[in-house]
C-alpha cells in the first residue's frame, strides 16, 4: 500500500512545544516518517519551532504550512527561513499563503486584500533576498528596497504555496515550486491539479513532478460518529470562513458550503453541525480504524497526493502520540 513520503504535523493538540520538539525527534528516529510539517494558528510560532526541530533531528524534511504572507513581512520571512536552512542543513521547505480572514483580520488586525498580488509580490521579494540579492521591488501591496538577507541558505530553498480554488492554484504553479492543499475530498483532485498545472504550463514550467503537499485530520477510532463530533466541534468556523467556505463549494459541497454560512452567520451552533453532513466529514477526514485510515490515505496517494500530512484529530493529550505511533512507516 503506497503511502507516499507520510509526515507528520506540528504542534499537536494539547501538547506545549517542548513536547512537540519531542515527537518530531521520535517521528525521525523510531516512527521513520518523512517529514514535519508546521501548522500555524494560535498556537507555537512556526520559525521558532521549527529551528528547534531542526537542532534536535538529522534526516526529516521540515517545512511550513503554512506561515501567513501578510503577518510578516517579505524581509522577516527571509530572515526566519534562512536561520532555519542554516540550522537544518538545508532541510527546510518555506511554505506559504494566505492564511483567513478570521486570522489575519480579526486576530492580527491587517487587512486581508489582495491575496493573489499579495503572494505573487512576497514570493518576488523572496526570491530577491533568498538569492543574496539586495531587494529592488515595488508592486501592489508592498515594496522592499535595499534588504540583504544575512543568514543565507547554503542551497536554493524551495518555496511551495498553498491554494485553495483556481486562481490561486495557478499563481501557485506559476510561481511556487510545490503545492500545498488542505480539507477536500479525492474527488477534486484532478481540478485542484489541473488548475496548479496549467498555472505552471502557462509559465513555461512542468509541474508534473512537483511534490503535493495535503494535511489530513486523522481519527483513529472505531467510534467514527464520536469521531465526526469532533470534527463538526473543531471546524464549524473553519467551514464558515469565507476562503474555505467558497472553496467547498467548488469542490463539490453548495448545500454544506450554504448552510454553514448560514447557520454561523445567526451563531446558531447546532446549525452549523447539523450542516456539516456525514458525506462531507467523511470525504474530507480520515476516519476509522488504522488499517482503514491507510486505505483512504492510500486513495489519495493514488489521485496524487506525494506528501500527505498526519493531523490528529484527538480529544486527549496523549492521543496524537497514538495516531502518530499508530500510522508509522517503521512500524
Amino acid at each position: 500500500m503506497d503511502l507516499g513520503k507520510l509526515a507528520i504535523t506540528l504542534p499537536a493538540p494539547f501538547l506545549d512545544a517542548a513536547t512537540c520538539v519531542d515527537l518530531g525527534r521520535r517521528a525521525e528516529q523510531e516512527w521513520g516518517y518523512h517529514a514535519i510539517w508546521l501548522a500555524e494558528t494560535g498556537g507555537a510560532e512556526s520559525f521558532a519551532l521549527a529551528g528547534a526541530l531542526a537542532t534536535a533531528t538529522s534526516r526529516v524534511e521540515i517545512g511550513t504550512a503554512i506561515v501567513p504572507v501578510y503577518n510578516r513581512t517579505p524581509a522577516v520571512l527571509a530572515m526566519g527561513a534562512g536561520t532555519v536552512a542554516q540550522l537544518s542543513g538545508g532541510r527546510f521547505v518555506l511554505g506559504l499563503g494566505t492564511s483567513s480572514h478570521g486570522i489575519i483580520e480579526d486576530w492580527n488586525g491587517l487587512p486581508f486584500e489582495a491575496p493573489l498580488a499579495r503572494v505573487r509580490e512576497t514570493v518576488a521579494v523572496l526570491r530577491q533576498a533568498l538569492a543574496g540579492e539586495k531587494t529592488d521591488f515595488a508592486g501592489k501591496t508592498l515594496h522592499s528596497r535595499g534588504f540583504r538577507l544575512g543568514a543565507l541558505p547554503a542551497k536554493p530553498l524551495p518555496i511551495y504555496l498553498a491554494a485553495l480554488r483556481e486562481k490561486m492554484l495557478r499563481l501557485a504553479g506559476e510561481c511556487g515550486e510545490g503545492l500545498i492543499i488542505n480539507f477536500f475530498p479525492v474527488t477534486a483532485l484532478p481540478q485542484i491539479l489541473g488548475a496548479y498545472r496549467a498555472g505552471a504550463a502557462a509559465a513555461g514550467r512542468d509541474a508534473s513532478q512537483d511534490e503535493v503537499v495535503a494535511r489530513f485530520q486523522v481519527a483513529i477510532t472505531d467510534d467514527v460518529e464520536g469521531a465526526r463530533g469532533l470534527v463538526r466541534a473543531a471546524f464549524g468556523g473553519y467551514v464558515a470562513a469565507p476562503v474555505y467556505n467558497r472553496f467547498f463549494d467548488w469542490v463539490g459541497f453548495p448545500d454544506v458550503a450554504a448552510g454553514v454560512a448560514k447557520a454561523f452567520a445567526q451563531r446558531d451552533r447546532q446549525g452549523t453541525a447539523r450542516a456539516m453532513t456525514d458525506d462531507f466529514i467523511d470525504r474530507v477526514t480520515i476516519l476509522g480504524s488504522a488499517d482503514a485510515c491507510r486505505e483512504q490515505l492510500a486513495a489519495f496517494v493514488a489521485a496524487g497526493v506525494t506528501v500527505p500530512v498526519i493531523s490528529p484529530l484527538v480529544a486527549t493529550p496523549d492521543g496524537a502520540t497514538a495516531v502518530f505511533e499508530a500510522l508509522a512507516p517503521a512500524l
